[in-house]
C-alpha cells in the first residue's frame, strides 16, 4: 500500500495553516475596519469632545455645588462621592450626543465607502457581503464602546482628582465600598455600549441606502431623536415600549442592591429586537445592491 495514500493523511485541525489561511481574510478586513474607525481624525475629535463633557461638568459642580434636584439625575451625589460623576456625564450625554457620534461612525460604514469608490474594492477580496457587513457593524460597536468607555474613565479619573471618595451610598441607600460600586460602574458603561448597538444597527441600514454618508449620519441621528422626543411625550405612552430609546437610562438599576434585573433583561430585548429587524434589513439591501464604483 503506497504511503502517499489520502486515507493516511492527519485530519485538519483548527490551527492547520489551510484552515488560518481561509480565515484570515475576514481577520484582515476586520482590523483594517477597526484601524480606519479609531483612526479617522473626525471619530478621534468626537471622542476628545465626548471626554471634555465630564471635566466640564466637574468644575461646575465643584464651583457651585448643586442642590438636591437640580439639574440632571446623580449630579446632587457627585459632591459626595466623585464616581456619581460617571453616572451623570453618561445621563447628560445619552440623549443626544452618544447617538451622534455612533450615527456619525455607523452611516458612514457602507455609504462612505460606496461615495469614494472603494466598496468595490472590498468586495473583490474573498470576503461576502454578508462578512462584509458583519465586519463593518462590529467596527461601529466597537467605536460605540470607546466613546462610552472613554466618558467613563475620565469621569472616574476627574471625580478622584475633585471630589471625596470611598464607600459609596447606592440609589437604594446601601452601602457598598468603592471597589463594588467601581466594577457597577463598569457594568454601567457596558450597558450603554448595548443600547448604542441598536443605534448602530439602524445606522448601518441606512448607510445601505444612500451613497452619501452625510445623509445617513443625518437620518439615523434624527431617528434617534425622535425616538427621545416620542418617549417624552405622555400622550403616546402605550408605545413607549417599543422605542429602541425608552430603556437607555435603565442602568440605574445596577445601583441599587440588589440589583433589579427587569428594566435591564426588557433593555437588552429591545435592542436585540432591533437588531433582529435592521440587521437582516441591511442585509437584503446590500445583497441587492448594485455597486458599480
Amino acid at each position: 500500500m503506497s504511503t502517499s495514500s489520502t486515507a493516511e493523511l492527519p485530519p485538519r485541525v483548527a490551527g492547520h495553516p489551510e484552515v488560518v489561511g481561509r480565515r484570515a481574510p475576514e481577520l484582515r478586513l476586520f482590523r483594517s475596519e477597526l484601524r480606519l474607525v479609531l483612526r479617522r481624525r473626525r471619530n478621534i475629535a468626537l471622542v476628545g469632545v465626548l471626554c471634555c463633557f465630564p471635566i466640564l461638568i466637574g468644575i461646575a459642580v465643584r464651583v457651585s455645588a448643586p442642590s438636591n434636584g437640580d439639574g440632571p439625575p446623580f449630579l446632587s451625589q457627585v459632591t459626595d462621592n466623585g464616581l456619581f460623576l460617571v453616572f451623570t456625564s453618561l445621563t447628560v450625554l445619552l440623549p443626544f450626543f452618544l447617538p451622534l457620534a455612533v450615527a456619525v461612525a455607523s452611516g458612514e460604514a457602507i455609504a462612505g465607502e460606496a461615495n469614494i469608490g472603494t466598496l468595490r474594492n472590498l468586495l473583490v477580496v474573498p470576503v461576502s457581503r454578508t462578512r462584509l457587513l458583519l465586519v463593518k457593524y462590529a467596527g461601529s460597536v466597537v467605536f460605540a464602546m470607546l466613546c462610552t468607555f472613554a466618558v467613563a474613565v475620565v469621569g472616574v479619573l476627574v471625580g478622584l482628582a475633585l471630589f471625596p471618595h470611598g464607600a459609596v451610598t447606592l440609589l437604594s441607600g446601601t452601602t457598598v465600598s468603592y471597589g463594588d460600586a467601581l466594577w457597577r460602574g463598569l457594568f454601567v458603561a457596558l450597558y450603554v455600549t448595548l443600547m448604542l448597538a441598536g443605534v448602530c444597527a439602524i445606522g448601518l441600514f441606512i448607510s445601505t441606502l444612500t451613497e452619501v454618508p452625510i445623509g445617513a449620519m443625518a437620518a439615523t441621528a434624527v431617528l434617534a431623536i425622535v425616538s427621545e422626543i416620542a418617549d417624552s411625550i405622555p400622550q403616546i405612552s402605550g408605545i413607549h415600549p417599543y422605542l429602541f430609546s425608552h430603556p437607555w437610562f435603565n442602568f440605574g438599576d445596577l445601583l441599587r442592591s440588589p440589583i433589579s434585573w427587569h428594566g435591564l433583561q426588557m433593555g437588552l430585548l429591545t435592542q436585540l429586537a432591533y437588531l433582529a429587524v435592521f440587521l437582516p434589513l441591511a442585509w437584503a439591501r446590500l445583497q441587492t445592491k448594485d455597486i458599480t464604483c
